[in-house]
């Protein structure tokens, strides 16, 4: 399919069902920045690979969304003959549909796909103007991909307490003893790399994410209800969670969270889909808006996760040091490889690291001008070779059972332009001062990054995105909060 037809086979579902409006965000039931390849939805509708974006199809038009990070490459990828490009923070999706739609028209949404947040935010924007979202978890993408690829099956890792430092136990203890805080029963751990910090395991289906695809109820007795594929669960996996942790399918989800009439149970609005609340709250239990109760535990790395993450980073700077070197000597001999070949041959070196996993992210192995494209990947067109007098930018990290690394370097490749070496050096002077940097108890990173744009900004300079992130224990390489 094209598409054009794509778009047609949307449509007709769309008339059939009595929408003017379908919402298709970067995302499948977990929310998560990573998603596998039988839920890139937002890829088969237009065919932009950002990890963040969505798309709003109307009877006779439809826009991407897209934030800072991908206004060059949402461009290169999508047809503007069937889009039009917004931004996604400047123009949220619910504001511009809220003007193009007329008063009574009714707006498609999985809430599946959402938190309840933006749900709820969608809903009272959209109210606002007489316009009606419509919750459809029989999801108009599913129905009109027929070609759309089965789930990558695999079991999950039994993560040994010598890696995690903690066991279940203890941390589901930890958990449910923060529940009487909130006079809870129960607690919803909704995102995948929170249930596999809880629990101690890991997944392979999700590249780059080594994490279970999965969600659970927690109790006041640190017992816990595990949504999960029974195909994924190992042998052994009972003893190694507890045997208080119960499986249920996914397709028991539904039951088991319409089933807690009178419980009251934590859930994060933010970050726990419209979907699973919506069953929660439909089925008579009072919902308590919370953070995600595993989210700072979880950020909070204990001794071993500290001395892994070192170690990981050691062996992993060693990869690291070895390629440029490499690199170093392939230009002196004039060979200018490729894009697809540099990153390839950085993986080689990682992959000699012991405990090394995979990639924690997709290389992003960027020559030239392709190093201005925030999360430029070289496999959505062929790959570059690097050009002589410029610059070579490759973003990567690696998962190792220890730990997760994300590491950036910049290499000129002779002598670059002096505005490239400009902005450069300006960039550097902003690490400089945040390494430099003193400061309370207390200070976030939203306080900090003024010091890492300023020299950007006495010069008329920004970048659209943020400047850091949190790394996770042999988990998503962006980790909150």
């Amino acid at each position: 399919m094209t598409t054009a037809t794509r778009l047609q086979a949307l449509r007709k579902l769309m008339e059939e069902r009595g929408y003017d409006a379908l919402v298709i965000p970067r995302a499948d039931e977990h929310l998560g920045e990573y998603i596998p390849l039988h839920n890139e939805r937002l890829l088969w509708v237009s065919g932009f690979t950002g990890s963040a974006g969505v798309v709003v199809v109307l009877r006779d038009s439809a826009a991407i969304f897209v934030d800072g990070r991908y206004t060059v490459q949402v461009r290169q990828q999508v047809d503007a003959a069937h889009f039009s490009y917004q931004h996604l923070i400047n123009t949220p999706p619910a504001s511009w549909l809220a003007a193009a739609l007329r008063s009574g028209a009714r707006v498609a949404v999985d809430p599946r796909l959402h938190s309840l947040q933006w749900y709820r935010d969608a809903e009272d924007t959209l109210q606002a103007s007489g316009v009606v979202l419509c919750a459809d978890a029989d999801n108009l993408v599913d129905r009109c991909w027929h070609d759309r690829p089965a789930p990558d099956v695999r079991p999950a890792l039994l993560l040994d307490d010598s890696f995690s430092g903690e066991s279940s136990a203890s941390k589901r203890a930890r958990i449910a003893a923060s529940l009487e805080g909130h006079r809870a029963d129960a607690a919803l751990v909704f995102a995948p790399d929170s249930v596999s910090w809880l629990l101690n395991v890991r997944g392979l289906d999700v590249p780059c994410l080594p994490v279970l695809q999965a969600m659970a109820l927690i109790w006041r007795d640190a017992s816990v209800d595990l949504i999960v594929d029974p195909q994924r669960m190992p042998p052994g996996w009972q003893a190694h969670c507890g045997t208080d942790v119960r499986l249920h399918a996914p397709q028991e989800a539904a039951t088991l969270l319409a089933g807690q009439a009178g419980q009251r149970v934590v859930a994060d609005p933010h970050t726990a889909n419209a979907w699973s609340q919506q069953l929660l709250e439909g089925g008579g239990a009072t919902l308590i808006a919370a953070p995600d109760p595993v989210l700072l535990p979880k950020a909070c790395k204990n001794a071993v996760e500290i001395a892994g993450a070192r170690a990981a980073h050691v062996r992993d700077a060693v990869a690291v040091v070895r390629f440029l070197a490499w690199l170093d000597a392939q230009l002196e001999e004039g060979r200018y490889h490729d894009e697809a070949a540099l990153a390839d041959q950085l993986l080689a070196f990682r992959a000699d690291g012991e405990h090394f996993q995979g990639p924690s992210f997709d290389t992003i192995s960027a020559a030239g001008g392709n190093a201005a494209m925030c999360h430029y990947n070289h496999r959505n067109a062929t790959p570059a070779r690097l050009p002589p007098n410029s610059v070579y930018l490759v973003d990567s990290g690696g998962q190792y059972t220890d730990g997760t690394t994300d590491i950036t370097r910049t290499v000129a490749i002779g002598t670059p332009a002096a505005g490239v070496r400009k902005l450069f050096t300006l960039v550097l002077q902003g690490h400089i001062a945040l390494d430099q940097a003193h400061f309370p108890r207390g200070t976030t990173g939203t306080h900090l990054d003024v010091l890492a744009r300023q020299p950007l900004w006495r010069e008329g300079f920004d970048y659209d995105h943020g400047t850091g992130h949190g790394v996770g224990a042999f988990l998503s390489v962006h980790e909150g909060p």
